[in-house]
């Protein structure tokens, strides 16, 4: 979504709100296609002392696979947008300065790299996750393993003793 801010350049004070959805289902990451809802955008530009600020969200819900019990579950992710724009920089480029094309900006290319960048590696149901048994494949968060308990051999010799009785 292209926004025009020519009107709000040399204007203190002036804003242009914006709101739209971002269709990011058919994105890949890991194998998996977590963002199965539109990305909902939402902020303003705001001219502050003739600098321009874009503020505002890019959030939704994503499904993930725990990575240690393999369960299913929903998280909701918010993106914080937070960017200067400017016409032109003057002097060496800044990184954290967004130019403007002809006076506009394109935000949904902002709230695309900002939501792609933020995406998380490691996905876990929660902190405390137990994961599976490696022995079993018990999902120890449901269930106690299943596994045989294997006795220590140093203490084979007394394991013959007290079945002996």
């Amino acid at each position: 979504m292209r926004l025009n801010l020519r009107e709000i350049i040399h204007v203190p004070g002036a804003s242009v709100p914006f709101d739209f959805t971002l269709d990011l289902t058919q994105e890949e990451f890991f194998g998996e296609h977590p963002i199965t809802q539109p990305v909902h955008v939402e902020g303003t530009v705001k001219n502050i002392a003739d600098v321009l600020v874009l503020e505002g969200q890019a959030a939704s819900v994503l499904d993930y696979t725990c990575d240690r019990c393999m369960g299913g579950f929903s998280r909701e992710k918010v993106v914080r947008l937070s960017f200067l724009l400017a016409e032109e920089i003057e002097g060496e480029e800044d990184g954290d300065i967004v130019l403007l094309d002809d006076g506009e900006i394109d935000v949904g290319d902002l709230a695309y790299t900002a939501f792609i960048l933020d995406m998380d590696t490691k996905h876990l149901c929660s902190e405390d996750c137990k994961g599976l048994c490696s022995g079993c494949g018990a999902n120890l968060n449901q269930e106690p393993c299943r596994c045989k308990k294997q006795a220590d051999p140093r203490w084979a010799a007394l394991e013959q003793l007290l079945n002996k009785n």
